[in-house]
């Protein structure tokens, strides 16, 4: 099957490969969502498989949802580090809701949770933070070699979804970040997560109600509050 690779999320059009994309600045704002986004369209109405790439570099990201369903299967191919904003309050960073057969290859993602950490260790009324990745309503997902650092709340949060599998990931936060869960899991059925390195302040893999034929191997797990 023919497939396409998009980069028009940063506004250079259709390329084969990453060789055609311009050199950016070390961080560079992706004009609140609208260029991140203006490749999920493309994606969506594509009769080829299709990837979506995000070269190296550093890149600020203001919170983001993709949603709908299109043709074929889409591949992000995230080679560089995401950052979210330091503000903090209840909204999911990067969220994918109602989709199916969406692949997510590498990415460092760094929620920037210090400031929220410090706001509930200090014993202040503070907001519940978001979780940096969130997939809901969504089937055929597979995560891999990701690397997730410093949210705000949970890392990974699988919510109402089915047949997905997380692996190869790296999880990390400090010790002493509240809420920090690894991998949350809820709701959903057929989630595979193996092979993953979590390092957190709270639970390294958390299993919610409704949740049925989960399947976890090769774990390494601490600091933190084990599976369960």
């Amino acid at each position: 099957m023919m497939s396409q690779t998009l980069a028009t999320s940063f506004g250079v059009g259709k390329s084969r490969n990453m060789h055609d994309l311009p050199n950016r600045p070390s961080i560079a704002a992706l004009d609140k969502w609208h260029c991140f986004l203006s490749a999920w369209p493309s994606a969506c109405t594509s009769d080829a498989a299709t990837s979506v790439l995000v070269p190296n570099g550093s890149y600020l990201l203001t919170r983001v949802v993709f949603s709908g369903q299109y043709k074929n299967t889409v591949t992000f191919q995230i080679d560089g580090t995401l950052v979210a904003p330091t503000e903090y309050g209840t909204d999911n960073w990067i969220t994918f809701d109602g989709v199916s057969g969406v692949t997510i290859l590498g990415s460092t993602p760094d929620g920037q949770g210090a400031g929220l950490w410090a706001c509930k260790n200090a014993g202040k009324s503070c907001p519940s933070g978001a979780a940096s990745l969130k997939f809901t309503n969504s089937r055929e997902v597979l995560i891999s070699r990701l690397t997730s650092m410093n949210s705000q709340m949970f890392h990974i949060d699988i919510h109402d979804c089915e047949n997905v599998n997380v692996q190869g990931v790296q999880v990390t936060a400090s010790r002493d970040s509240p809420n920090t869960d690894g991998i949350h899991v809820t709701g959903s059925t057929s989630v595979n997560i193996s092979r993953a390195i979590i390092k957190t302040g709270d639970d390294c893999i958390s299993i919610g109600p409704g949740t049925t034929n989960l399947w976890i191997e090769n774990i390494s797990c601490g600091p933190g509050h084990g599976i369960r």
